[in-house]
């Protein structure tokens, strides 16, 4: 069973993975509007991953006997934007959720939850790997310095991206 403390912070969290999704949706269709299908494409399949892991989430609850309580999800500020632009908040984002996470293991660890500290090392290696991420296709933009060609490599690139298998 959860304690209040956990059950509750789990819960935010969950809204904080659905918002995640619901950004990379808007950063999918700026990307779209840009002309840019390859970087919509990757923010598409980021968008999937974030619902997943939303998911993980909620079923979490389900099975430590809580109580999933959904709140309403933020509208994404995303605007007219560049290829770098859409990249650099996707990783000011993930800083965000990373500290998100440390936040809720600190809480596990001080409630002594021992599976809900076990269950959030998942996240915590996920999120290294998403930072790293963002931060790859960051360096490209910058090393081809607005240089069309090398924009149209890198979205050819990043249509490759296929939905990873669910853990």
């Amino acid at each position: 069973m959860l304690s209040e403390k956990i059950e509750t912070s789990i819960n935010k969290q969950i809204n904080e993975e659905l918002y995640s999704a619901y950004i990379y949706l808007a950063m999918s269709a700026e990307a779209d509007r840009l002309g840019l299908p390859g970087f919509s494409n990757w923010f598409k399949m980021q968008f999937q991953e974030e619902l997943e892991h939303a998911d993980k989430f909620f079923n979490y609850v389900l099975e430590r006997d809580g109580k999933v309580n959904l709140a309403a999800i933020e509208k994404p500020e995303i605007g007219e934007e560049t290829p770098l632009s859409l990249f650099e908040k996707a990783l000011n984002h993930e800083r965000h959720i990373t500290a998100c996470i440390s936040s809720l293991k600190d809480l596990a660890k001080s409630e002594s939850d021992h599976a809900t500290d076990v269950f959030l090392e998942w996240y915590v290696s996920e999120q290294v790997e998403e930072e790293a991420n963002a931060q790859q296709v960051i360096d490209q933009l910058k090393l081809i310095d607005g240089s069309p060609n090398g924009l149209f490599m890198i979205d050819r690139e990043l249509a490759n991206r296929t939905a990873a298998p669910a853990d």
